[in-house]
């Protein structure tokens, strides 16, 4: 598996679809902040409106934009200010999703809102590494094609509502953030993992650590893996990632450790074995460091149901 795959999988990203907008003229809609661990996202199936964050500038979005507020930061939702009194906002159903409307006629604006909920502990390094408004646009050079079809076959199936949509359109929300991710990565020049992992060599580094965890890595192996000299791959990694390899390898390790504690109930030393540690103690002391709390009251608060194994 891939780097952004697993942790994408690490993050245990839960995507829905929570209602379908559809307006024109002057409108307002005020979106209050999320609670921790859920992103909220937008993406304009038809038409165009303003965006605007809380303590930063407006975003003009068009078809086939997605903003994503992978903090679930406070914004609006606004429409053309032409003028035009608005008009009252109701609340119908579409027969695939709540929907809210503000008009009779040919709608300005279709909009999908919806939410991914994660892992706050399991998806710190996924998340680290964006921004608190991240925009990908369909205008924009350089985005794939498989985007474009991507939130084609999305608007398709929003708008016939065919047995099944639902299921289809929520099921592409995980697809349309995993494209976005690596939209994002591939263009930043911001220093983090995900920067990182947009470099086919240094990639390739992380890779190993999230394949094998345990293993007692040093210098010289990764950068074998990378195909540099021990030197330069610990200069390029640190510049690329804002953070030196054996910081990311803690946190995945971390990151790994509050999966295992959260899907299954094997024991704390064994959990701690698996992502290199020795001893018990020396697992719980670099949980707490990382976490804030012992590895069995993160269970204690986070454990979903699982089976024994």
């Amino acid at each position: 598996m891939d780097a952004l795959s697993r942790l994408i999988q690490l993050a245990r990203l839960q995507g829905s679809l929570d209602l379908r907008c559809q307006f024109a003229g002057a409108f307002a809609v005020d979106h209050a902040p999320a609670a921790p661990g859920v992103a909220l996202f937008h993406l304009v199936l038809d038409g165009h409106c303003t965006v605007e964050p809380a303590g930063e500038a407006p975003l003009s979005l068009a078809a086939g934009d997605l903003v994503l507020f992978p903090r679930g930061a406070a914004h609006w939702v606004r429409g053309s200010n032409n003028g035009t009194p608005p008009a009252p906002i109701r609340l119908e159903h579409d027969g695939m999703l709540p929907l809210r409307r503000n008009t009779d006629d040919t709608a300005e604006l279709d909009l999908l809102c919806g939410r991914f909920e994660y892992a706050p502990n399991s998806a710190s390094l996924l998340l680290a590494g964006l921004p608190a408004t991240l925009r990908v646009s369909l205008h924009e050079t350089g985005v794939a094609a498989s985007l474009r079809a991507l939130v084609e076959l999305m608007r398709t199936e929003a708008s016939q509502r065919q047995a099944g949509a639902l299921a289809i359109v929520t099921a592409l929300t995980h697809a349309l953030f995993a494209m976005a991710l690596r939209s994002y990565s591939s263009g930043t020049q911001q220093s983090s993992l995900l920067a990182l992992l947009a470099e086919p060599r240094l990639g390739a580094a992380v890779q190993a650590m999230l394949a094998d965890p345990a293993r007692a890595w040093t210098l010289e192996d990764l950068g074998r893996v990378a195909a540099m000299s021990r030197a330069s791959f610990a200069r390029h990694f640190s510049e690329r990632a804002g953070m030196t390899p054996w910081e990311c390898l803690t946190r995945l390790r971390m990151q790994i450790a509050s999966d295992l504690l959260m899907q299954t109930r094997r024991r704390t030393g064994d959990i701690g074995q698996d992502v290199g540690y020795q001893s018990e103690a020396a697992f719980g002391k670099a949980f707490r460091q990382y976490s804030g709390m012992t590895p069995a009251r993160f269970r204690r608060l986070n454990a979903e149901p699982v089976d024994s194994h």
